[in-house]
């Protein structure tokens, strides 16, 4: 009696384990799935963008440049109001450089030399727009910035539209000592308004290529061309497949593992158990027989 409720209490111990085990094996399985396959969606729908945006730049390419007044005027239309924008429309500048105010944007690299962007403000008659002439190269010492003579006169150049896009940042910018040129961390362009005293447009020209004004022209409007993002979109597709043939795989192993244990148990019992069993069987056997001998010698006594 006591071995079939030790039994019983195993097993019920045991379906419990089951149970839980099932619930975290199924619940980590989905979990890392459905994070895979959202990677995947995601990188696929960056790459679709990218496509499109590459479409556009070779269609705004073919066009005439335009204005920095008809890109303002442009900007405020309903139809370029939202992701999109007046993002790499070309633009033709004629403008005066301020020469007081040197922005050089930290952290840019070419081909593996770290370096900066230099930034300078230009202004027409009713605008003011800060413009990025392009990359040089920084010192081994952070205490050593490069020496930039800034451009000072009227030029004529041409450019693209470029939006800031604002990345997070764990420390703020702090201009309040601001030393000239100033090194930035990104651009902020109402923080750069208010050291300039001049309202800047929403956005910043980057001097094309061809330009022969300001220094490196190392920028593309796109960083990571749409392959790249369809290439890690197929990666994490992979992962996901992986992950669970992998997991699926390693339940049906183990769920296989557990019921032949469970069948050899049912089957034998344990040694020390058959022992006792045993045990009890040829006492019970010894004591019927002295039982029943015990009786014939008394009928004999009785009747003798």
């Amino acid at each position: 009696m006591q071995y079939v409720d030790k039994q019983k209490k195993v097993l019920t111990n045991s379906l419990v384990s089951n149970a839980l085990w099932t619930f975290l094996w199924l619940a980590l399985t989905l979990i890392v799935f459905v994070c895979l396959v959202k990677l995947s969606i995601w990188q696929y729908n960056r790459g679709f963008e990218k496509e499109l945006r590459t479409a556009r730049i070779t269609q705004l390419n073919q066009q005439s440049p335009l204005t920095l007044n008809e890109v303002v005027n442009l900007s405020k239309e309903k139809q370029f109001i939202g992701k999109e924008n007046i993002n790499d429309f070309p633009v033709t500048i004629t403008g005066q450089f301020n020469a007081d105010y040197i922005f050089l944007l930290d952290n840019q690299v070419e081909k593996y030399s770290l370096g900066y962007r230099v930034l300078q403000v230009v202004e027409t008659p009713t605008h003011a727009v800060l413009v990025n002439l392009g990359w040089v190269q920084g010192s081994i010492d952070r205490g050593v910035l490069p020496e930039v003579i800034p451009l000072h006169g009227q030029y004529k150049f041409q450019g693209h539209v470029r939006i800031v896009e604002q990345s997070i940042m764990l420390i703020e910018q702090d201009f309040t000592q601001a030393s000239w040129p100033l090194r930035v961390q990104q651009i902020e362009l109402d923080k750069f308004a208010t050291l300039t005293n001049k309202p800047l447009l929403p956005f910043v020209i980057y001097v094309d290529p061809a330009e022969t004004l300001g220094h490196k022209k190392n920028w593309h409007p796109i960083v990571m061309p749409a392959e790249k993002h369809f290439g890690y979109a197929f990666q994490w597709a992979t992962l996901a497949i992986a992950w669970l043939v992998l997991m699926i795989s390693l339940r049906i192993k183990t769920k296989k593992s557990a019921h032949d244990q469970q069948s050899k148990s049912a089957v034998s019992l344990p040694d020390s158990q058959a022992t006792n069993i045993d045990t009890d069987t040829d006492s019970d056997n010894k004591t019927l027989t002295n039982s029943l001998n015990n009786k014939n010698k008394n009928e004999a006594v009785k009747y003798g």
